[in-house]
């Protein structure tokens, strides 16, 4: 199998549509994203998000609260950034 064929698991979600999140930017614009997931890392919960037609990924800083409502906020320090990155990556290359 070549590296950019998928071979459809059990599992595989290939066929679904990803989950979308609309941000509205401080300009008041707004951007759709694809959802790529949620994942912890130190004692945080992070988000990874892709606008749509772009391939370039965003982190952000991920809660939900008790009503459901989902808050991200920017990560503010390259400390916090690299370690979301690393298990960013860590989680999410393997898929």
């Amino acid at each position: 199998m070549g590296k950019d064929e998928h071979k459809c698991g059990e599992d595989c979600n290939c066929g679904e549509e990803m989950p979308t999140i609309t941000l509205t930017l401080e300009d008041d614009t707004e951007l759709e994203c694809d959802v790529i997931g949620t994942f912890d890392s130190g004692d945080a919960e992070y988000i990874a998000l892709v606008p749509i037609g772009e391939e370039e990924v965003m982190l952000y800083r991920f809660v939900e609260d008790d009503e459901g409502n989902i808050n991200l906020s920017l990560i503010e320090s390259d400390e916090e950034f690299e370690m979301a990155s690393k298990a960013f990556d860590e989680l999410f290359d393997a898929e």
